[in-house]
């Protein structure tokens, strides 16, 4: 059953009716730029066709009813005509509360709704099923009570969310391809100014991701942990942002700052350089060039910002002896297990999925799970289910 069928026949069971509207936003894969957006820099996230997807209608009243199909039609309740306070349980619950109550703090008037929500992006494995699930509120209240809010302002309301909902102090990347991605192309984003420009993804490179199973346990600590580390690095330098700072001033301010804090500088700095250089290979199918780009970011993660584990190390290291120069991979996503993300040839899938069943379950014990997806639009109306 797609989340479609599934949002919508969740709906009818717990509601009772059917519902008028239905809406989408995808998750992402980042191909460059790790841990950059919070520190105003440049990222190139691509929204997948993996999506988060609202079923709902209008009530008369002040009240908000959301059923998660995906959790055993758990519900959350609350009214917008009393503070709308962050819960202990259910979790997902505070995405969607953190969302509303963003936009009414905006000044936007809203109404009472009944949702239902479903999805197909794997969860806990850096492809922001988070900001997804945001933005699709964002856009169903946007949609649903015309809300004259831009769509970057909606990816900010769900950062928002996440900030003072969720507790995870992320940037703005996710929830921006979320809400403004483009299909066939990654979007490259300055996340000073939120402009982005659409870079064309070539037809002869498919976009394979590798989800290695690893629990991702510490990684709203360490993320957190890692955004004060550069906060730190940006005030020692006395820079606004460590997007403010090149490599070469970098290198020769070094002895300012702490060895971990250093190195964690190092990653953003040469991070953002690589991002703008890979935009670039990416739109002149320079595969070359970006096998070269994605390598240097994977061991910039693994061995400055150290936010990569044995596991994902595998994967991209198996993925990377098949595809050599034909192609780039890297970890993608905040780190500590998740997501592996390969550009490559088409015909070079099923001896990249052939090397990983020889090696990835006998090493490490865990069953690694692949999919090859494609750039998507982002958030919008969906048309109902067609039975």
């Amino acid at each position: 059953m797609t989340p479609l069928n599934r949002a919508e026949t969740s709906f009818i069971d717990i509601f009772g009716y059917k519902p008028e509207c239905f809406f989408q936003a995808p998750g992402r894969v980042n191909l460059i730029g790790e841990h950059t957006d919070y520190n105003d820099g440049y990222v190139l996230p691509v929204a997948i066709n993996f999506h988060t997807v609202v079923a709902a209608t209008k009530r008369q009243d002040k009240s908000v009813r959301v059923v998660a199909a995906d959790y055993a039609s758990e519900m959350d309740v609350f009214s917008l005509d009393e503070p709308i306070v962050k819960l202990e349980a259910p979790r997902w619950a505070n995405y969607i509360r953190g969302v509303v109550s963003g936009l009414l703090e905006r000044g936007y008037e809203l109404g009472g709704v009944d949702i239902a929500v479903s999805g197909n992006i794997p969860q806990g494995s850096g492809l922001s099923s988070s900001a997804a699930l945001e933005v699709a509120i964002g856009q169903t209240f946007k949609s649903m009570f015309g809300l004259a809010i831009s769509q970057a302002d909606i990816a900010l309301v769900g950062q928002e969310a996440e900030h003072s909902f969720a507790g995870t102090k992320c940037g703005i990347m996710d929830q921006l391809v979320s809400a403004k991605g483009s299909k066939d192309h990654a979007l490259l984003i300055d996340c000073r100014s939120l402009e982005s420009n659409a870079i064309p993804i070539p037809k002869e490179i498919s976009i394979l991701i590798v989800d290695s199973s690893v629990n991702r346990g510490l990684v709203d600590s360490e993320y957190n942990s890692r955004r004060k580390q550069c906060e730190e690095a940006a005030r020692l330098l006395r820079v606004k942002a460590l997007r403010d700072i090149s490599s070469s001033d970098l290198e020769k301010r070094m002895s300012e700052l702490p060895i971990e804090v250093a190195k964690r500088a190092v990653h953003v700095v040469s991070e953002n350089e690589r991002t703008l250089a890979a935009a670039e290979a990416l739109a002149t199918s320079n595969l070359k060039r970006l096998s070269i780009l994605m390598a240097e970011s994977h061991q910039s993660m693994r061995d400055d910002f150290e936010i990569t584990v044995p596991a994902v190390d595998l994967i991209v290291d198996t993925i990377g002896s098949v595809i050599g120069e034909q192609g780039g991979v890297r970890m993608t996503g905040g780190g500590f297990g998740g997501c592996v993300v390969a550009l490559l040839a088409p015909h070079l899938i099923q001896d990249v999925t052939d090397a990983l069943a020889a090696t990835y379950e006998r090493e490490t014990g865990l069953r690694e799970s692949i999919m090859v997806c494609k750039a998507s639009e982002g958030s919008g109306s969906l048309a109902g289910p067609s039975v």
